[in-house]
């Protein structure tokens, strides 16, 4: 496996007085001194002068000697962010184009990015096409002996450029203002901890029915809320399509033995060493959608198989759905149309958090009622969708066995509508483009679990909850 470097020493990772600092949208007070928020959700008990000082960073405000000690506690948390108040250059910038036989995409991609220090590594195409185009528009040329993958290429790229920042962009990528988004994501490197930033990847419009599908579901998209990218969380990796990374945070790179899921270990060994990862949702790439549809369902297909490798590598983040143990209970008694169990479930729920707050918090049972509820609320639609995406073949053997009919058909609608909670109504053909989209996945999940022997890929984890242990926060 690849080794990373790690993270840079508390006293060297101190943002720089010359940035802005805001608080993030999710980032409130439930008392006048306990702060919610952040990636993951946490609770940060503050004395009044930090608290006045946060909330001054509803707006953004530049950092001070003062300050600095907070403002990294907040950004590293994902309480807060830096934001960007200069002009970026991308003269520091690597951009290494990973290309395998796919000319006409990779001709768009290098017609949009002129001016940048350019090169394209050939995953070791049959015949002479990419690399005479390269040579036409005059980028480096860089050709391996034999096909690797996309973990061998973006490696090699890395070896043979030198500039801080590196933009890894996969040939089919369109990028509307190349220079444009490389600013953007070059900002975020103000923060010494930063390693990675990725824009939001979104499929490319299209005239079919299933490209249309892809533009607002394409499986490189994670969502429209910026912020930061740790394990566990409901943004817990992003796609390696377009990542821009500290080459002093590089290390060896990505995991030459993954061919799929390469990103998502990359992103966690990242993580696990100390460093941020960053997700910006504001800027914006395209990526088309498989040509054919045997390939489009082979692609998710074989972005199932992925999690077993994954599991054997990180056994204990590859649960295909988690959660507390009175949430998944209050959920499960509501399928099974018992609902006084859920409110049980939820109350208890709700005077367990209580009982974990400090003793001086006014209005314990109140503040606890707003966040359990809400959370128990809001876990619904991502449990049904976890479900789905991965047991879609039980749920459909499910429908068959009368006293299971029931849930299962909940579970299924539910699961299946979560996509749309954003994007509004569906058409008609996005329920079953979803379906296949799914089905897809979840084969390639069990075929990889069973050929791996790597069954934590498909058994939940249901953590139990601390219940009557006064925890104060953090």
């Amino acid at each position: 496996m690849s080794s990373l470097r790690t993270g840079p020493l508390p006293t060297s990772s101190e943002l720089p007085t010359s940035v802005l600092v805001a608080l993030n949208d999710d980032t409130t007070f439930l008392a006048p001194r306990l702060l919610s928020g952040g990636t993951p959700w946490r609770l940060l008990r503050l004395n009044d002068a930090s608290a006045a000082v946060v909330n001054s960073w509803r707006t953004p405000q530049p950092v001070t000697p003062r300050t600095r000690a907070l403002a990294r506690r907040l950004v590293s948390y994902g309480m807060a962010h830096v934001v960007a108040n200069a002009p970026q250059s991308i003269d520091d910038i690597d951009v290494v184009v990973t290309a395998y036989n796919n000319v006409a995409h990779l001709e768009q991609s290098l017609a949009s990015l002129s001016g940048f220090s350019l090169t394209v590594v050939d995953d070791a195409s049959p015949g002479l096409e990419v690399e005479r185009l390269v040579a036409a528009y005059g980028a480096r040329y860089v050709r391996r002996a034999r096909n690797g993958g996309p973990s061998a290429a973006r490696n090699e790229g890395a070896r043979a450029t030198t500039r801080p920042f590196i933009w890894f962009l996969d040939a089919d990528v369109r990028l509307s203002d190349a220079r444009s988004t490389a600013r953007r994501l070059v900002s975020a490197f103000v923060d010494p901890l930063v390693a990675v930033v990725a824009p939001r990847v979104v499929g490319e419009v299209g005239a079919t029915s299933r490209e249309r599908f892809e533009e607002s579901h394409s499986p490189l998209d994670m969502g429209t809320t910026s912020g930061l990218v740790v394990p566990l969380t409901t943004r817990g990796y992003v796609p390696a399509a377009a990542v821009m990374v500290r080459r002093d945070a590089f290390g060896d790179g990505f995991d030459e033995i993954l061919r799929v899921g390469e990103d998502v270990d990359f992103v966690w060994r990242l993580s696990d060493n100390g460093w941020l990862v960053c997700y910006d949702a504001e800027t914006q790439v395209r990526h088309p959608a498989r040509e054919t549809l045997a390939s489009w369902c082979a692609q998710r297909h074989a972005y199932g198989t992925s999690a077993a490798d994954l599991a054997l590598r990180h056994p204990d983040r590859l649960a295909p759905v988690r959660a507390d143990g009175l949430t998944m209970a209050a959920w499960t008694s509501l399928l099974m149309g018992k609902p006084r169990w859920a409110l049980a479930a939820l109350a208890l729920a709700r005077r367990s958090f209580a009982a974990q707050l400090p003793t001086d918090v006014p209005d314990a049972l109140r503040i606890a009622r707003r966040v359990v509820t809400r959370g128990m609320a809001e876990a619904g639609l991502p449990l049904s969708r976890a479900v789905v995406r991965t047991y879609l073949p039980l749920l459909v053997l499910a429908l068959a066995v009368r006293p299971l009919r029931r849930p299962a058909l909940v579970l299924l609608l539910a699961g299946t509508a979560a996509r749309w909670r954003a994007s509004g109504i569906p058409r008609p053909a996005d329920l079953a483009w979803s379906l296949l989209d799914d089905a897809s996945y979840s084969s390639g999940v069990w075929r990889g679990a069973a050929r791996r022997g790597a069954w934590t890929a498909v058994t939940p984890h249901v953590s139990v909850p601390a219940l009557a242990r006064r925890r104060r926060p953090t």
